[in-house]
């Protein structure tokens, strides 16, 4: 009774014998330094084996039978911080860092893509304490898109990115962005309640669907200017270009949104401004991200930017603890 350790073509391997429970619960405990969400991620991939069979998800282990899990190789990424200089950090302790994620770097790339990603940076900065995570999202419990900028946070522990991921899913997170639209919505302030999914004709958009997820964003207008609106908006859900594919629902598309509005000279107007999240370690953490310059250069040059100009400036992160 007892776990065993191999390699096996660079896969590490470990058998559980003499527990039972649900498959994720009795790899979790087999298996500390790795994350719920990758666990189930493993198993969903194939790389569990119950009683030398891929697993699903649901399976429950009873007492008596073998399971295996294989971790796959770490994937090749170069750690190439140096190459992140707009990189900026606006808060960082033992198990969080908030980054300023710049316009125009993805968050993870994709299948093939050689240019630098934040899980890339994540992963050389974390270097040999990198083991717990998957390599593939070391630390990363959201996302933002590639052409939005902002306030992005990290985890420095898998423990961290456990208890971070389940207050997105429990919506206990507060997002807020700011946003140039192309047109000024009909009410100065609402909520857009809009099932989102997989846009039927394209699948690399999303749209709004009858039978789609449960999606949610707030908004408010700050000021207009020639047919242009500066609205903050809140997200309540967190579904895949939710913001970006709401406001072009209501004819109201971000500027320069190639994929849901027109082309432009620029990229989106989209940036994450704040965010309000349950610390790991107890209490409230809260960091703001001031404009990016790109966005910030637009604005002054339009009658927007009188109310724009509190958010041009981030102020100090601050974590509020339990008393």
């Amino acid at each position: 009774m007892g776990n065993v350790d191999a390699v096996t073509a660079g896969q590490r391997r470990r058998t559980i014998a003499g527990r039972a429970g649900r498959i994720d619960v009795v790899l979790a405990d087999a298996f500390p330094d790795l994350s719920r969400a990758r666990i189930q991620r493993l198993i969903a991939g194939g790389h569990a084996l119950l009683n030398g069979e891929c697993a699903r998800k649901s399976a429950a282990v009873v007492e008596g039978d073998t399971l295996e899990l294989a971790l796959p190789p770490r994937s090749r990424v170069s750690s190439r911080a140096e190459e992140f200089p707009d990189l900026a950090i606006l808060f960082e302790d033992q198990s969080v860092v908030a980054v300023d994620k710049p316009a125009g770097l993805a968050v993870h790339g994709a299948p093939g893509d050689t240019s630098p990603s934040v899980a890339e940076w994540m992963l050389a900065r974390l270097g040999s304490g990198a083991g717990g995570f998957d390599a593939d999202h070391p630390g990363i419990v959201h996302r933002l898109d590639k052409d939005t900028s902002g306030v992005l946070l990290l985890a420095r522990t898998p423990r961290a990115q456990a208890a971070m991921s389940a207050a997105f899913e429990a919506r206990t997170v507060e997002k807020t962005y700011l946003a140039v639209t192309d047109a000024v919505p009909n009410r100065r302030r609402a909520v857009i309640d809009a099932p989102i999914a997989r846009h039927p004709g394209d699948r690399t958009r999303m749209a709004v669907v009858r039978n789609g997820r449960t999606s949610r964003t707030g908004y408010e207008v700050l000021s207009e200017d020639h047919g242009r609106a500066l609205i903050l908006v809140h997200p309540e859900t967190g579904r895949t270009h939710q913001i970006r594919v709401h406001l072009a629902a209501i004819h109201c598309p971000v500027t320069f949104d190639r994929v849901y509005g027109t082309e432009g000279e620029g990229r989106q107007l989209l940036h994450a401004w704040r965010i309000r999240i349950p610390h790991p370690d107890g209490g409230m953490l809260e960091v703001t991200s001031p404009l990016a310059p790109d966005f910030a250069a637009f604005v002054r040059h339009t009658a927007l930017e009188p109310l724009a100009s509190e958010y041009m400036r981030a102020a100090p992160a601050s974590r509020t603890t339990n008393t």
